[in-house]
Formats: structure tokens, sequence, C-alpha cells
């Protein structure tokens, strides 16, 4: 089934950037389990895995719109992920509030090339989802340049993990995960050598938030979503710029269901940013890098 937005952008109060499905219909989960358990433990999450109607019904009886994906990891965990065709045949069928994001292994090679294409023009994706410590890859490695291009020659934009990782947060050696991918850093090269394609930098970076707020100042083409932390616990120097510098490049996001829409909203309520920022940071930045903001051909 191929995904037709149906997103009325007026009946809509914010845009969550940022929402994992982790099990598909035939209840085959994204991870090896002992990593849901460590996450779980680790956000002190009360439902780690909800399915896609049940998000679909969160995020509608809130009046938002959600981008869900999941994160293919298959070479790092080898495990198979949940199927990206049934997240989008969900979104499809929830295409009034939910948006789906395709993701691809990117240590896959050839193949990643070819399913990111058939993700994008067969199933009608709207945008790429990638976790570099989980899927253990250096974005800047120019052998990942081929899949940054073709991204950038489809015009859809990416998501990829920065900072500080749940996954595998507590376990021995972090079950293999390592922080150094999560550098926002690397991604600048790719931000510098393909300024047509948007990159959000999923999360506070901790601990190199002075390098985040430094790229997305820098270059047009690069975003902060502020999912994975309640609002709470925001470094000062992100809390500042969101009203002022970036105030039209961070975008709302939860991390659900790791973090519920209430519990962000709420801590979002007691930061110090001023009024005028916070809609654009909700809904109008995300509306914009989405194309939400404009009509269908």
């Amino acid at each position: 089934m191929r995904y037709e937005l149906g997103i009325d952008i007026d009946a809509i109060e914010a845009i969550d950037m940022h929402v994992h499905l982790e099990v598909d219909s035939c209840g085959h989960k994204a991870m090896p389990e002992e990593f849901f358990e460590a996450s779980a433990k680790y956000f002190k999450a009360a439902e780690r895995t909800p399915d896609i109607d049940a998000i679909a019904r969160t995020y509608r009886e809130r009046r938002m719109a959600a981008v869900v994906f999941t994160v293919d990891a298959r070479t790092q965990l080898g495990h198979l992920p949940n199927s990206v065709d049934d997240l989008v045949a969900g979104c499809a069928r929830h295409s009034d509030v939910l948006i789906p994001f395709g993701s691809v292994d990117p240590r896959t090679g050839r193949a990643a090339l070819e399913e990111a294409r058939r993700q994008a023009e067969v199933l009608g994706v709207r945008g790429f989802k990638f976790h570099p410590s989980v899927q253990g890859f250096d974005p800047s490695d120019r052998e990942y340049y081929p899949l940054w291009e073709l991204l950038e020659s489809l015009g859809l934009p990416m998501v990829s993990h920065t900072g500080q990782n749940g996954m595998g947060a507590g376990l021995p050696g972090g079950r293999g995960i390592k922080l150094k991918y999560s550098n926002p850093l690397l991604l600048d090269d790719v931000a510098a050598d393909f300024p047509g394609l948007q990159i959000v930098m999923a999360h506070p970076s901790v601990p190199w938030q002075e390098e985040a707020n430094s790229m997305a100042t820098h270059k047009s083409n690069v975003h902060i979503d502020l999912s994975g932390w309640s609002p709470k616990y925001f470094p000062e120097s992100l809390v500042r710029q969101a009203g002022s510098l970036l105030a039209g490049k961070v975008l709302f996001g939860t991390d659900f269901p790791l973090i519920t829409p209430e519990k962000w909203l709420a801590a979002f309520a007691e930061l110090p940013i001023k009024d005028e920022a916070r809609p654009r940071i909700l809904k109008g930045n995300a509306a914009a890098l989405l194309g939400l903001d404009r009509k269908e051909d």
C-alpha cells in the first residue's frame, strides 16, 4: 500500500517529529528483546511497543500529527527490523495523523540504495531515519555518500540520532553500541557536501550540544529535534538558542513511546522560551520541513 498524505495542517496543533513503531502486525520487533528491556528501564517507560493503531489514537485524540519510523540495524544487531511495508500500510490507514519515514541499513551497500529508492518511490515514505550508533556506522565515511546523494536527489529529509544513547544503556559494554558514531559533527561533512539534503539531528546532543548548536546555526539544511529528553533536562544553551537564533530550526519531538506527549509538553511549558517561538517549534518548523504548508501536486 502506498502512502498518500492526508493531514489537514489547519486541523492539528503540533507535529511530533520523533515517534517509534517497534513492532509490526506479525509481532516482530525492531531489535532483540534485551534492548527493549534496557531502554524501558532507562526511560521508565510504561508501554514500550504500542502498535500503529494505538499510536494513531494517541495523536488523533491530542490533535497532533506524528512522524513514525523504525531503524534497520540488521548488520550490527544480527536482527531483522520490523516491516517498513507494514509501517507504511498502517500510516496509510491513519494518514490524517501519521507520516511514515523509511529506514535502511547503510552497511548493506547497494542493497540499501535499492531499498531506499523502493521505499521512497513505491511506498511513498516522506523521509528516512538513521541511528549511527545502533547501526554501527560513521555517517561522514565516504562509503555512505551514495546513500546521501540518493536522498538528496529524492528531496527527502533524514533524521539521524545524535548524543547519548538509551539503546544498550546499562548493559555490559552498552551491548557493543559505540557513542562516537552519534557525535553530531560526523553529520557536518554530510550537510556540507549535500546542501540540498535536509538533516534533522535527533535529540539534545549531549555531550556535544555546543557542536550541534553551531551546526544548526551555520547550515541552513541542519535542524534539531527536541526528542528523547524531558525539556526540564535540556542543556541551558539549547533552551536559550531555541527561543532566539534557532527558533526556526528546532522541532518538537518526544521519542514516544519512551516519552509521552503530555509529559513532554508539560515540561516544555515551563521553559523560558519566548511565546512567539513556541508555535514554530511545535508545528510551523516541521510543517515547512515536511512540505505540509504546501499543496500537494
